[in-house]
């Protein structure tokens, strides 16, 4: 799940001042082909972007520092957001932003890509229809400090937040932007001044299709996909009593940590309170002391502001009288930019939630921390098979995909009065920020957890969630990309069930199990067989009524072949009113002939159409006796049951393919459908158990070899 390592090609973009052409020359750039110019224009001062630049351009020289260059270019567009207020959080830029049918010519190639204006472009990889104006500057100084990490107008402070953060681990720093780059052969655009950030950022912005899939989010994301660890969520309304020990020893674990302020309405947006906290806004914690002062023990957390700016202005904050008052050494009386303390009651008072993202082993370079115990699967859920929804959906929830954990070792915590083994279950949805451009969003994900004793490898059918209650479950089910959830059960095994809230959703997601102690964790499913019978009918063992039927349907031949198979399969299920069915289509009757056509003449005999009478009497049976609603077809969960029924035990992925293929748009299965699926399984099983000939469950085929069996 980590993020892992950055090779973004051509990032920084810059115009140095050079009069050579377009692409020449240093002044081209990483891009090559685009300048950009800051000076007077048509409108007085402001942003312009043209092919070709101007002599009064030449603002900077060739030594120009890119970071202070893209600074001016953030600069001057700020100041038109902060002009632009009234029209609510992000919207500055937007507003200024016009769509037209034409791609305008000085707006296409790198210009797409200029870093103020990212937050405006869904799909900054292709030629926009972005038109700009109307961008003017405002005569206001060069910044002072262009290197802060500064949150723009795509409202990703979320992002930012679990940037900051990551400078607290330097380890976990490396894994994510790498050290020892050069200007070299090897370089892959990767800065180690403070112009990383806005690096990492877009290069996070493409892993996830644009910056506006970056727009609204939570911090813990950021902390998942640059670390790969686990996050959990606590409500600060409703903490647990030792919260404070959370987060120290979560600190102390190498962990990082987010929290902010939540808001009631549109207007709380990114407000700033009296005491110069952001609503809406996401900080990171980066760290916990207890120190001594006026006689007694107070508790600080350090907080910092991605944005750099805005800091608390209360008790503890940087200068404040608190700290004339500590006893002892106190190093912690000055912060950097942006950092400041406040004291844990203010702390909880003021902020809403905090987010505590515990790191994988592999992420942690301290041999002195405590390592947890991982299991990570991957699994989907698909529409009439695996996407069952939650239990208020009692008929399709037993569909869900499923996991068994086995906890053995109780905890061996001194400090703590419960006795169990605790674990943190999280549930991610994966790569749906890319829909965005799609019209799709999260969906409203969770998870059950029930007691369970008895054979793994068994996918639970729905008489076990209709007998048993949950034992636990995610605290909600929400639309975020991850839900997840710490708990501590005594020893045993537990089931767990990963679902979205409605049935029928489609989606990708990963289960991941954290555990103090050593755990198990293994998918809950059914092992792939078949139970086929052998039985066939001999002409002998054919009664005289049925040989007399074969006589008038196979002709003169005395065979039947399957276009003749397929008149009699139509004339006899036309006259049932009990199935639904659009009739047997050739390819369906040529399956089954192949089935059971042991001369290989492509038609058949007839022992041979007796022992296929006798077969498709049987399936008839099974799809009766399935259709609980007498509906005259089967639903997607009741053919699941119908498989095993049939004799065959299939996993999740087989089923899944089974329901894409042979289901019709509302997710249901009529009778011609149903027997090809059976026909060809069965088919399919005959033809593995004849090549496998040592019984070892795995086969070698030839291209000769496949390209025969995958024509049958």
């Amino acid at each position: 799940m980590s993020l892992g390592v950055l090779t973004e090609q051509q990032t920084c973009w810059f115009w140095s001042g050079s009069d050579s052409g377009p692409g020449s020359g240093p002044g081209s750039g990483c891009f090559g082909s685009r300048q950009a110019e800051i000076g007077s224009s048509s409108q007085g001062g402001g942003l312009t972007l043209s092919q070709t630049p101007s002599p009064a351009a030449k603002l900077f020289p060739l030594s120009c520092d890119p970071v202070r260059f893209c600074s001016v270019l953030r600069h001057h567009v700020r100041s038109r957001l902060h002009s632009s207020q009234e029209a609510g959080p992000g919207r500055g830029v937007r507003n200024q932003l016009q769509r037209g049918s034409v791609p305008e010519p000085e707006l296409r190639g790198p210009a797409r890509a200029v870093p103020l204006l990212r937050a405006a472009f869904l799909r900054p990889h292709l030629p926009g229809r972005t038109r700009i104006s109307g961008l003017q500057g405002t005569g206001s100084e060069l910044p002072q400090d262009p290197r802060s990490h500064l949150e723009e107008a795509q409202g990703d402070c979320w992002l930012l937040a679990a940037i900051a953060s990551l400078t607290m681990n330097e380890f976990v720093m490396e894994r994510v932007v790498p050290t020892d780059q050069g200007f070299g052969d090897n370089y892959a655009g990767i800065f180690h001044f403070q112009f990383w950030s806005a690096l990492l950022e877009k290069a996070y912005a493409k892993v996830n299709g644009c910056y506006e899939a970056l727009s609204g989010g939570s911090t813990t994301e950021g902390f998942e996909d640059f670390t790969g660890g686990i996050a959990e969520n606590y409500d600060l309304n409703r903490p647990p009593s030792n919260m404070f020990q959370i987060i120290k020893k979560a600190l102390e674990a190498g962990a990082l940590l987010g929290c902010s302020i939540d808001i009631t309405s549109a207007a709380d947006s990114e407000a700033v309170t009296r005491q110069k906290l952001v609503k809406g806004h996401a900080y990171s914690l980066t760290g916990a002391v207890e120190v001594n002062y006026r006689g007694r023990q107070e508790k600080l957390v350090r907080m910092r502001n991605p944005w750099g700016q805005v800091e608390w202005t209360g008790a503890w904050s940087d200068g404040s009288s608190e700290w004339n008052y500590v006893e002892g050494d106190c190093p912690h009386a000055r912060s950097e930019d942006g950092e400041f303390w406040m004291s844990f009651s203010d702390f909880q008072r003021n902020y809403s939630r905090i987010e505590v993202c515990t790191l994988t082993p592999d992420a942690i370079d301290d041999n002195s921390v405590k390592h947890w115990s991982v299991s990570t699967f991957d699994g989907t859920w698909r529409r009439g098979s695996t996407a069952g929804g939650c239990r208020n959906h009692p008929y399709t929830f037993w569909t869900n995909p499923q996991f068994v954990i086995k906890l053995d070792e109780e905890d061996d915590d001194p400090d703590d009065g419960e006795v169990g083994c605790s674990f943190v279950v999280g549930l991610i949805q994966k790569n749906r920020r890319k829909l965005r451009k799609q019209g799709e969003d999260m969906h409203t994900i969770g998870f059950a957890i029930y007691e369970f004793h008895g054979q793994r490898e068994v996918h639970l059918d729905k008489n076990f969630f209709l007998t048993h209650a949950q034992t636990a479950r995610s605290e909600t089910f929400i639309n975020l990309r991850e839900v997840s959830s710490r708990f501590k059960m005594p020893p045993g095994e537990y089931l767990i069930v990963p679902s979205t809230f409605d049935p029928h959703q489609d989606g990708d997601f990963c289960i991941r199990v954290f555990s103090e102690k050593q755990t198990e964790t293994v998918p809950c499913d059914d092992p792939v067989s078949a139970n086929l019978s052998d039985e066939t009918v001999s002409d002998g063992e054919v009664d005289s009524g049925f040989r007399n039927l074969f006589t008038k349907l196979a002709g003169a031949d005395m065979e039947i072949s399957a276009y003749e198979l397929r008149t009699i399969m139509n004339k006899i299920v036309a006259k049932r009113t009990d199935i639904k069915t659009d009739g047997f289509s050739v390819e369906t009757c040529k399956v089954m002939v192949n089935l059971m056509d042991d001369s290989g003449n492509g038609k058949l005999g007839l022992g041979e159409f007796a022992t296929l009478w006798k077969k498709v009497q049987t399936y008839l049976s099974i799809y009766k006796q399935n259709d609980s609603d007498n509906s005259g077809t089967m639903s997607t969960p009741e053919m699941r049951v119908a498989f095993k029924d049939a004799g065959f035990s299939l996993n999740n992925t087989i089923y899944q393919q089974l329901v894409a293929r042979y289901s019709e748009p509302d997710m249901t299965i009529d009778f011609d459908n149903f027997v090809a699926c059976l026909t060809r399984l069965e088919m399919m099983f005959r033809i593995f158990r004849k090549l496998d000939a040592h019984q070892s469950g795995s086969i070698e085929l030839d291209l000769n070899q496949w390209l025969n069996f995958a024509m049958i």
